[in-house]
């Protein structure tokens, strides 16, 4: 490790991200040459930047001897939880002759077991791959040897990476060492996928949720490394990097090596574009305004110029969606545009967007750019389908709110806004509606005239001529008037069903059908017998339910005595008695004989018209009953 405290081993895994220190010095050369991720690796828990919560609470537990059995790391790829991993074994294992003898995270010099911990090769620090060794037999290897004294060290350290990759016998067979392991032996598991360990597990483990390293951290990471490798790289190439990194040191590093290799020492913005298939970050602007203006025309011509250069059209979607995120976020919180990770070209236009785009449409763009961006992925035509992106997205934002339109008719207003005089038709290709809608400037001239440009950039304009004002007629204010309370004439439990159905209840309707047994029913008053499976606060939710829907006082009791069955039960008993009538007929006896293995499966009744103006009568208003006049019927 060189004096910054970058680490220059020759073991694998995945880098964290290293203290914020001044230039460092190259690794020295030993004839192989080995990835940034690995050759720059954090060796200390100073190194970790931004897992201050961690390193607090490991500190404060080794200070007071409350050490766990076992710690859980997870977070996204690339953020260093093997690396972090390794220090905690260091940690755990520190021992420097007459200095420290004891657990500590104040790694201030390398100890007896250091290097051989952080290189993986230490007899009593295990490291064990969970995805290649995901069976039972290998965890029955660390309980059998668990057993056994370390023997240098002062802990036996077992590091299981991806841990989620074991198998069910696995974890099982894990629990009961975990849960009381030796004193000398202590588990650290890392993965990426917390929710597919079993929770038995989780609750066993002190656990440590490692973050994204924040993309201003990362650009110093980024130069610091640059610069210790003599490499010469633009403030923009690193940002570059950075973004696409996404949070992961290791992605970022890994894109900084090909970044060197692609650029023979010496790194610019357009090097990065053309190897990552990245958009100008300057055009991606210009595109969004060409669409926020209404610019169709102009945003296809964008679109395909960029395509033609090498930009992935999924990309340039997700550069639009990015950029509409920074501009709403500038439009609740200003101070966002002042961020290091943010350029001049970004701030200076993202608040000019801010000031004349309205919340709602910013809203509206992202959500169309978000599901835009996957079907340019999910179809074998991106560009044609970024297109069509494009005009759907170009379209929306010429569309006005709804809610400002009821507005203005109910007022007699011309719901396009006001000075709006007859003429051709609006569209995103004049940007007219749109322009009216945030309220920019309108641009002199005629019908069928761009957008003004002022300063270098296109500026939304308004249309020459528009639709011709509504005639909206005098509205006469309503008379008040009572509300009609809706009568329910309730009877029976069928009665309260097509009630609940009427009112769009449907688990209440499936309640009183299939759970409520009727034993007595008066008006304001229902006694039922719940069944088994019922809620047990059914009979109050009942009658709240009533009473809200029918304005009526209604209460439900619970009664002991037996009831009827209930209305699903009656139904199914009915169609049964169907069936069984329907096959005793000689018609359809002689059917079933005359065709071996067919089956009567349904019996529908065909209702005549004077049995229709029976079931007007209230006596068999029942639907049960109704079905009963059909039994006549031949079937």
């Amino acid at each position: 490790m060189d004096e910054t405290g970058f680490s220059d081993n020759g073991d694998g895994g995945a880098p964290g991200l290293m203290v914020d220190q001044g230039a460092v010095k190259p690794a020295a050369d030993d004839g192989a040459y080995r990835v940034l991720a690995r050759k720059y690796r954090p060796r200390t828990f100073e190194d970790l930047v931004g897992q201050e919560p961690m390193v607090q609470t490991l500190e404060n537990a080794f200070d007071t001897g409350r050490i766990a059995q076992a710690w859980m790391l997870t977070g996204v790829r690339g953020v260093g939880k093997t690396t972090t991993a390794r220090i905690l074994a260091r940690g755990l294992n520190y021992e420097v002759p007459g200095v420290a003898d004891k657990p500590t995270v104040k790694l201030t010099e390398e100890g007896t077991h250091c290097r051989a911990i952080m290189e993986g090769r230490h007899v009593d620090v295990i490291e064990m791959d969970a995805a290649s060794h995901t069976g039972i037999n290998d965890i029955r290897e660390i309980i059998d040897a668990a057993r056994y004294r370390p023997a240098t060290a002062r802990y036996k350290v077992y590091i299981i990476d991806e841990v989620h990759m074991l198998s069910n016998a696995a974890f099982n067979g894990l629990l009961k060492t975990l849960e009381e392991p030796p004193e000398h032996v202590k588990f650290i598991f890392a993965t990426t996928e917390i929710r597919k360990v079993p929770i038995t597990v989780l609750s066993r483990c002190q656990r440590f949720d490692l973050r994204r390293i924040e993309q201003s951290k990362l650009i110093g990471l980024l130069r610091r490394i640059s610069d210790a490798e003599n490499i010469q790289i633009s403030d923009e190439a690193l940002m570059l990097i950075a973004r696409a990194g996404e949070g992961s040191a290791r992605d970022s590093l890994s894109l900084l090596d090909q970044a060197m290799a692609h650029g023979a020492g010496a790194i610019e913005a357009d090097d990065l574009r053309q190897m990552l298939g990245l958009a100008d970050r300057a055009r991606v602007i210009d595109l969004f305004g060409h669409i926020m203006a209404g610019r169709i025309e102009e945003a296809l011509g964008e679109l395909q110029a960029q395509y033609e250069v090498g930009a992935d059209p999924a990309v340039v979607l997700t550069d639009l969606a990015d950029f509409t995120h920074l501009v709403t976020r500038i439009k609740v919180a200003p101070k966002s545009a002042d961020e290091a990770s943010v350029t001049e070209a970004e701030r200076s236009r993202g608040r000019e967007f801010a000031e004349k785009i309205s919340v709602r449409l910013l809203s509206r763009a992202w959500q169309i750019l978000l599901a835009g961006v996957q079907e340019v992925h999910a179809s074998s035509k991106p560009l044609a389908a970024a297109d069509m992106v494009l005009v759907r997205l170009a379209y929306a934002a010429d569309l006005p709110d709804p809610g400002e339109l009821m507005d203005k008719i109910r007022s007699g207003q011309n719901p396009l806004g006001g000075g709006v005089s007859s003429g051709g038709g609006a569209g995103p290709s004049g940007g007219g509606a749109q322009a009216m809608a945030i309220g920019m400037p309108m641009s002199s001239g005629g019908p069928g005239n761009g957008p003004s440009m002022q300063a270098g950039r296109p500026q939304l304009s308004a249309i020459q001529g528009g639709l011709p004002k509504l005639q909206v007629s005098p509205q006469v204010a309503p008379q008040p008037q009572a509300p009609a309370q809706p009568a329910y004439n309730l009877r029976n439990l069928h009665d309260c069903a097509a009630l609940a159905s009427e009112k769009r209840d449907i688990p209440m309707k499936v309640a009183i059908q299939r759970q409520m047994r009727l034993v007595k029913f008066e008006p304001g008053k229902i006694e039922i017998q719940p069944t088994d499976d019922a809620p047990a606060d059914i009979a109050g939710e009942f009658g709240r339910k009533l009473t809200e829907w029918t304005g009526q006082r209604w209460f439900v009791a619970i009664s002991r005595t037996p009831g009827r069955p209930t209305i699903h039960e009656e139904q199914e008993a009915n169609q049964q008695q169907l069936l069984s009538d329907a096959k005793s007929h000689p018609t359809v006896a002689a059917l079933l004989a005359q065709f071996p293995g067919a089956k009567v499966i349904d019996v529908k009744v065909q209702v005549s018209e004077e049995d229709d103006a029976a079931l007007a009568d209230p006596m068999v208003s029942d639907p049960l009953l109704s079905e009963a006049l059909g039994d006549d019927e031949d079937d």
